[in-house]
């Protein structure tokens, strides 16, 4: 019966070895991290040795390790790409994460998983990419349920969804800003954050309508309310955005969403956990406490709602009350908020800019600051961004994860044998033939006692039992010796087999080609279209007016000038442009049948 459950999956990031160990002990099922290139987060890159010692310690639990090899690759890496794959593939990674087809084409005896950078938004894509022989499609973040069910539908490949973190305003991998504006590719792990950077907002009359604003900024990705929803509509994994993101985040926002998983696994029996273990967590997790721009469900149930977060791209964090007076370097605060020494704290201007300031010294609702704060008013609310007590707790051995190990010892002819069944289902027996020593007293609970002491291992004790005719005496030292060797043995099985990738598709699986950026991608949609494929943005000599990013947030909802959601609203003179401080410019496009806004190179 239990096979027949759909396992669910928490996903979380780790940015190195340290964050991937802590996201498991904190009830992760799967991690995704990079190696050392090819990776789209170029600033995450880790050794293989690394990515094998998490594999060794995830797969003790049967949680699984994805690696992301998601970027485009040109004809001069093709041979370390291939190189780097067969090497993840022995260090135990489970799948790896990928974009380019070159990779499909190369017949790697590890499973692929169709990186959200394919722009994974319709079912016939999803269906496609099933038949050449992906495992899991990691789909785009502005998919709604009502897409996501339609995709579910039409396929049975694994889906993979975002549900937290910080999000990109274009469609993943049809973004060109940062290597037009900055020569750093997006598809090739090296995003400049064009999408954070304060603009102007001009109209068709050269007015300035709105000035140094961060009008491409997002806030960040919150679907911890939705979950079940998205269960409900075929999602089987749960994947937190972060892998450039520290420890405390990870654990903190692991531990959230594992704890709401389990809410929903508690009573709805058709699920079940994708690993195995138990969390023993010694904080209490909060969100707000990590960093954030606020939070949005994004597009999950259509646009409902502003996603933007113009004021700033840097974390606001949670509410923590208002000022109640100000006193030279004395600040009042109101609220129920409990505040620490070292807290950051943070607010808006008069100007509507983001200021913050350290607190020194905390009694009771008095803030002592080193400095007076400017612009400080009254009844100006606070949010601490920089929760001092939570990251210290944060900062030390917070959470551990347990697998339940049941065990027997019992005689045979020749001495004893001691076997056992983990939760994860992996069971041994192992003898010890020993010379039998008939005891006067019961031995059976000491010898019991011995069997429990798993500390220092994964496992805490489940039903330990000794089975024998009669009472025999054996030293505390060789039963523990037993207890380990048993142990060491039962764990060198716990190395997970990733299920074989199935051969790829020979017929004409239409695909849209884009990012195409080497000989072996390119041949792989020429077969197929027989068609042309023009070659990706990285390798085309620059251009002027060209579409750098298509995005599903709009500006003109954003002001209240959309002509569907606010017919009674503002009309704006247009062609509208965003402006950068430096003069450049670029035009923005609405497509109001897709409902999607599209940004042009102006200049």
């Amino acid at each position: 019966m239990h096979s027949e459950l759909r396992p669910i999956e928490l996903l979380s990031p780790a940015k190195n070895l340290a964050c991937g160990v802590e996201a498991i002990r904190c009830g992760a099922d799967a991690v995704y991290i990079g190696a050392s290139s090819f990776g789209a987060r170029a600033a995450a890159g880790n050794s293989v040795d690394d990515i094998a010692r998490l594999a060794d310690y995830a797969h003790q639990y049967g949680v699984r390790v994805y690696a992301t090899m998601n970027t485009i690759l040109y004809d001069n890496e093709l041979d370390e790409a291939y190189q780097l794959a067969m090497s993840l593939y022995r260090a135990g990674v489970d799948a790896l994460i990928a974009q380019d087809m070159a990779l499909l084409e190369m017949h790697l005896p590890i499973p692929l998983n169709a990186s959200t950078q394919m722009d994974n938004r319709t079912p016939e894509h999803v269906r496609a990419l099933q038949d050449l022989g992906f495992r899991r499609v990691i789909l785009a973040r502005e998919l709604s349920l009502d897409a996501i069910r339609e995709i579910r539908r039409a396929t049975n490949v694994e889906l993979e969804a975002f549900v937290h973190g910080a999000l990109c305003v274009s469609y993943s991998g049809r973004c060109y800003a940062s290597q037009h504006c900055f020569s750093r590719s997006a598809n090739r792990g090296m995003c400049a954050q064009f999408c954070r950077l304060a603009f102007d907002l001009v109209d068709g009359e050269d007015n300035v309508l709105l000035k140094d604003k961060h009008l491409l900024s997002l806030k960040d990705l919150n679907r911890s309310r939705s979950l079940e929803a998205l269960m409900d509509a075929g999602i089987g994994s749960f994947k937190i955005e972060g892998r450039l993101k520290d420890v405390d985040y990870v654990k903190n926002v692991t531990a959230y969403y594992r704890m709401e998983i389990d809410k929903i696994l508690s009573r709805r029996h058709e699920y079940r956990r994708a690993s195995f273990g138990r969390e023993h967590i010694d904080f209490e997790p909060k969100l707000e406490k990590s960093f954030n721009r606020g939070f949005t469900e994004y597009f999950l149930y259509g646009r409902t709602e502003d996603v933007s977060a113009p004021a700033t791209p840097k974390s606001v964090g949670e509410p923590v009350g208002h000022v109640k007076s100000v006193r030279g370097r004395e600040i009042k605060v109101g609220g129920l908020a409990a505040f620490h020494n070292g807290d950051g704290l943070c607010y808006f201007d008069t100007k509507g800019h983001l200021q913050g300031f350290r607190v020194n010294r905390v009694e009771g609702n008095v803030l002592h600051v080193a400095e007076a704060v400017p612009e400080l008013r009254l009844h100006t609310p606070l949010y601490r961004n920089y929760d001092a007590a939570f990251v210290q707790m944060l900062s030390h051995k917070s959470a551990e994860r347990t697998l339940k190990l049941d065990l027997l010892l019992r005689e045979t002819d020749s001495g004893f044998l001691l076997s056992g069944t983990d939760e994860a289902g992996r069971s041994l027996q192992v003898s010890f033939p020993d010379e039998k020593q008939p005891a006067r007293t019961l031995q059976r609970p000491r010898v019991v006692l011995e069997l429990s002491k798993l500390g220092g291992t994964c496992y805490e004790a489940g039903v330990v039992s000794v089975e024998w005719d009669m009472e025999y005496f054996l030293p505390a030292a060789r039963v523990a010796e037993w207890r380990r060797t048993f142990v060491d043995k039962l764990l060198a099985m716990s190395q997970t087999v990733s299920p074989k990738p199935h051969a790829v598709s020979e017929t004409d699986v239409v695909l849209q080609p884009v990012n195409v950026a080497n000989h072996v991608a390119r041949q792989f949609y020429e077969k197929r279209t027989h068609e042309p494929v023009e070659s990706a943005y990285e390798l085309r000599a620059p251009q002027q007016g060209v579409l750098l990013m298509t995005c599903k947030h709009c500006i003109r909802y954003s002001v209240g000038a959309c002509r569907r959601y606010h017919r009674d609203g503002t009309r704006l003179s247009e062609p509208l442009h965003l402006r950068l401080p430096d003069g450049r410019r670029f035009s923005l496009d609405f497509d109001c049948k897709q409902c999607e806004m599209n940004v042009y190179d102006a200049n």
